[in-house]
């Protein structure tokens, strides 16, 4: 997922954006969801998706986003059952079939309503970001 790197999530907008290239006084981004651009300054908080992890109970005790962004895919295809408005206990459950290690005590609802979200608008917008590399033979 080496193009996860160029979405980012920006603090006070909903939806996911992607980093088109960084001006003097901040960056310029495009809407994955209505394609719009525009000029963000630099007091924003900018966080890019390949730097974001989800709390595990395992020895590591994370695991990066792209990895569980594989795991979905894999587990449920390109569509999912749950969206963002769906229950507690059923966005519970997704995260448990998709992650079974995250750690319920720091991975609250609304942060599994965003990976909702996130995975639904990757997908349309971006699917190329899931397809698996044949490996070139020697």
């Amino acid at each position: 997922m080496e193009k996860l790197k160029e979405i980012v999530s920006i603090s006070g907008k909903s939806g996911l954006y992607k980093a088109l290239k960084p001006g003097q006084s901040g960056m310029l981004v495009e809407s994955l969801e209505d394609k719009g651009k525009s000029m963000l300054n630099i007091s924003r908080q900018i966080m890019r998706l390949s730097e974001i992890s989800i709390y595990t109970t395992t020895k590591e005790g994370t695991i990066a986003l792209s990895e569980a962004l594989e795991r979905i895919r894999k587990e449920f295809g390109a569509t999912l059952a749950v969206t963002s408005e769906s229950s507690p206990d059923e966005l519970k459950a997704f995260m448990l079939k998709a992650v079974p290690e995250y750690d319920p005590a720091r991975v609250y609802i609304s942060d599994i309503k965003k990976l909702v979200k996130w995975y639904s608008l990757l997908s349309k917008s971006m699917p190329e970001l899931f397809e698996v590399k044949a490996e070139e033979p020697n």
